[in-house]
């Protein structure tokens, strides 16, 4: 646990260090929806550490610091004295695509949003809306097509969600207004989403590729996913659409393999194209289960954003704890050579004191082969003045 708090304390402020010089510092008041979900919480913990205020939008009874947000009928002041508005809600995806979810999932994003900013578009003190999107904007399989914020919409449901979801920002953008939205793929954390059950199905053994291990795997480190947002509110060169990945998007087999390796339990299982469609429809399963996005940050990259974990590898260990295993046991590791040493060098003083030294004595030195050395020196030249 030391470990993974040293890590994020030094990233953090690393973090924080470089965007300072993308703003001139002065604190910002942000409205968040979805406060509460998985990003809305570590980002609003960002924020509040950088020294901004943040004000959360709730869709119940509001506490201090929070707002209530009715999403399809805002109140005209939501956004009164705040100059960034970030809009992270909507129905979870994950789920079994009939009709219903799929209409959840679109109602409680599109217009909602357009809602939202229609009052960005009219207020005088809000100048920029961040929206949550997603890489499924570029639909469930384009092969090993590289994906950046250039390419074509896919023509699936999720793609036509995210351009729709995309395009409901359009009265805030049309009023002069600075919008970004934020193309985001797999958010690996361990407090919540995908990891957490990933780890659970590769600890009892039953973890494995999906099918063929081929499809690509679009994924971002949580800290990096923040990173992205809180720059996206303090950068006035953010906006449009943003690919919130890492750089490098691995294979599912290849995903599966470093798991498998981070935890070091098997992944043997080849788990069929049928499970997922049993449990999330077919149509559900080639969009989620089983999608392939070979999504590339290039927008971000042309900007030269600092990324926190480039290696899919790195990021599991710090995100599932196993960082700080392995420094816990390297900690140990040293520790041992080290009481080692000072045995070695006790007992070489020890030998010291009871040696014929005709000059210095050794005992001051630190260093166990100094000491062996000085006394076979001492040695040395006491038979040689002997046999004078």
């Amino acid at each position: 646990m030391f470990a993974y708090r040293q890590t994020q304390l030094i990233e953090d402020l690393k973090f924080l260090s470089r965007t300072s010089t993308l703003f001139d510092g002065s604190p910002l008041t942000v409205a968040i929806t979805g406060s509460r979900g998985l990003v809305g919480r570590a980002l609003t913990a960002q924020l509040q550490t950088g020294g901004h205020e943040v004000i959360q939008l709730v869709r119940k009874e509001p506490k201090p610091g929070q707002r209530f947000w009715d999403p399809l009928n805002p109140a005209s002041d939501l956004l009164d004295g705040a100059d960034v508005l970030v809009h992270l809600a909507g129905e979870p995806i994950f789920g079994r695509f009939n009709d219903s979810h799929k209409e959840a999932i679109r109602e409680s994003r599109v217009l909602p949003t357009k809602f939202l900013a229609e009052l960005v578009a009219e207020s005088t003190q809000c100048t920029t809306m961040i929206s949550a999107s997603a890489v499924g904007f570029y639909g469930h399989d384009r092969g090993d097509e590289i994906l950046t914020e250039e390419s074509e919409s896919g023509d699936d449901f999720l793609a036509e969600v995210c351009r729709d979801w995309e395009h409901a920002t359009a009265p805030a953008s049309d009023a002069g207004k600075r919008v970004a939205f934020i193309r985001t793929g797999v958010a690996l954390s361990g407090r919540g989403g995908m990891l957490p059950l990933l780890k659970t199905l590769f600890s009892t053994g039953l973890g494995g590729k999906f099918g063929d291990g081929t499809s690509w795997f679009s994924w971002i480190a949580i800290d990096d996913l923040t990173d992205i947002y809180y720059r996206a509110i303090v950068d006035a060169q953010i906006s449009g659409p943003i690919n919130a990945v890492a750089p490098n998007p691995v294979s599912n087999a290849d995903m599966t393999k470093i798991l498998a390796t981070s935890m070091h339990r098997p992944a043997f299982i080849q788990i069929p194209s049928l499970g997922p469609k049993i449990l999330l429809g077919s149509q559900g399963a080639e969009e989620l289960a089983l999608a392939s996005q070979r999504t590339a940050p290039a927008a971000l990259e042309n900007l030269s954003h600092t990324f926190r974990y480039t290696d899919i590898g790195a990021a599991i260990a710090h995100e599932l704890g196993y960082e700080q295993l392995a420094d816990f046991a390297q900690q140990q590791e040293i520790e041992a050579e080290r009481k080692q040493e000072r045995a070695e060098l006790k007992a070489a003083k020890k030998i010291a004191k009871k040696a014929p030294v005709l000059e210095e004595s050794p005992t001051n030195l630190e260093d166990p082969e100094e000491v062996e050395q000085s006394i076979l020196s001492s040695i040395l030249n006491f038979r040689r003045k002997r046999n004078d």
